[in-house]
C-alpha cells in the first residue's frame, strides 16, 4: 500500500499538501514587486489551521526567485544574534561582508577584517549587513514561526521597524496564533504592527479536498465530496481524515470517523478550550446549541443583548473558531465541535 502521504504532526509539510494559492501570490506579489507595497505580513488562525505549512510553501517559492535570501528562524533565543549567525554562515554572502569591511568577530562569527573596528551592537551589524545587500541587488525574507510576545522577539521587530524606516531591502513573515500577535501588537514601540497586514488562513476548498480523497482512495464523486465535507476544509482534520482512513486500508468507517474526533478532541480542541474565558465558553455553547446559527437564537440561549453579545462573536472569529462571513449568521469552522462544546460546557456546569 505505500508509506501513509498523511501527517498528524503539526508543522511538518506533508506529502499531501493543498495550496492557499490565492493568499501565497498576495505575498509573493507584494514582496517582489519593484516597489514592494508591505514588508510584512503576519500569518494568523487556529490551531491546526496550516499556518507554518502556509509560511514554509512562501518561503520556497521566494528561494526560488533570483536574488532572494531566506532565512527561517524559531522564535526563542536572541533573534537578532540568530539571523546574523545564519547569514554569515553563508559563504557568498560573507565575501560580500568582509569586501564591505564588516567587521563581526565580536559576536565569534569569524568574520575579522583588518583596520576595520570590531561591530559590538547586533542591531548596527545588520543594518550594515543588509545595506552591503542592497548595494548587491539583494532581498532578506525572514520567517518566523509561532511567536510570542518575549524581549527577544520584541526587540527583533523595533530593530526590523527600524530597517524599514532606512528602507532597507529586509521582509518579515511572522505565523502566531491571535492572542500571541495582539499581545506583541499592544507593546507601545510596537504598534506599527497594528497597521501590519494579517493574513487569516481561510479554511481549504471543499472543491481541492474532494479531489484530493477522490485519487487517494479510488472514491466515486459523491463519496469524496461527503469525506471532504466531514473536515470543513480544516486543514489538520483533512491530514487527519487521510492518515486515519489511509491505516484503516484505505476504508472510510465508523471506526476512522470516531478516531477522527479523538485526534480532534486530544490535540486541538482541548487547549483551544482551556485557552477561552468564561463568557467565550458560554457564548460557544450558545452557537454549539442553536440550529440556525442565528445570532438572536444564539442570544437568547445565552441571555445577551446584542452589545453584550458582539464582543465575544468577534473574539472567536478572530480566533479563528467562528465564522461570521454570512451577516447575521454564525457557525464554527472546526469539524465536530459544537458535538465537543456541548459536552466540555455541560460538564463543566455540572461538576
Amino acid at each position: 500500500m505505500g508509506p501513509n502521504p498523511y501527517s498528524t504532526l503539526f508543522g511538518k509539510e506533508p506529502a499531501e499538501n493543498i495550496h492557499r494559492l490565492k493568499e501565497e501570490n498576495i505575498i509573493v506579489d507584494s514582496f517582489t514587486a519593484e516597489h514592494p507595497t508591505q514588508q510584512i505580513f503576519m500569518i494568523t488562525g487556529v490551531r491546526g489551521s496550516g499556518k507554518t505549512v502556509f509560511m514554509t510553501d512562501v518561503a520556497k517559492r521566494l528561494k526560488k526567485e533570483k536574488d532572494w535570501i531566506v532565512v527561517e528562524l524559531s522564535s526563542e533565543g536572541d533573534i537578532l544574534e540568530k539571523l546574523g549567525s545564519a547569514l554569515t554562515a553563508e559563504h557568498t554572502l560573507a565575501d560580500i561582508f568582509q569586501r564591505a569591511s564588516i567587521n563581526l568577530s565580536f559576536f565569534g562569527f569569524g568574520l575579522e577584517v583588518k583596520n576595520a573596528a570590531p561591530i559590538t551592537s547586533m542591531e548596527v551589524a545588520l543594518g550594515k549587513m543588509l545595506e552591503s545587500l542592497q548595494k548587491h541587488g539583494k532581498r532578506l525574507l525572514v520567517a518566523i514561526d509561532e511567536v510570542i510576545c518575549t524581549s527577544e522577539m520584541r526587540a527583533f521587530a523595533s530593530a526590523f521597524q527600524l530597517f524599514v524606516r532606512k528602507d532597507l531591502p529586509i521582509f518579515l513573515l511572522m505565523t502566531g496564533l491571535h492572542e500571541n500577535i495582539e499581545e506583541l501588537q499592544n507593546e507601545k514601540n510596537l504598534t506599527f504592527l497594528y497597521r501590519a497586514p494579517k493574513v487569516y488562513l481561510p479554511p481549504l476548498d471543499i472543491r481541492a479536498v474532494s479531489r484530493n480523497y477522490q485519487e487517494k482512495f479510488s472514491l466515486d464523486h459523491e463519496d469524496s465530496v461527503r469525506m471532504a465535507k466531514m473536515t470543513r476544509g480544516y486543514p489538520y482534520a483533512f491530514q487527519t481524515l487521510g492518515y486515519l482512513t489511509w491505516e484503516n486500508g484505505k476504508q472510510l468507517d465508523e471506526t476512522v470517523t470516531g478516531k477522527l474526533q479523538q485526534y480532534l478532541e486530544d490535540y486541538v480542541y482541548d487547549i483551544i478550550w482551556q485557552k477561552l474565558s468564561e463568557k467565550d465558553k458560554l457564548v460557544a455553547y450558545g452557537i454549539a446549541k442553536s440550529e440556525t446559527g442565528e445570532t438572536g437564537a444564539v442570544r437568547k440561549v445565552v441571555g445577551m443583548t446584542v452589545n453584550q453579545f458582539n464582543p465575544y462573536r468577534k473574539r472567536l472569529i478572530k480566533k479563528g473558531i467562528v465564522n461570521g462571513d454570512t451577516w447575521g449568521i454564525v457557525r464554527f469552522t472546526l469539524p465536530y465541535f459544537e458535538q465537543f462544546v456541548i459536552s466540555m460546557y455541560e460538564g463543566e456546569t455540572y461538576d
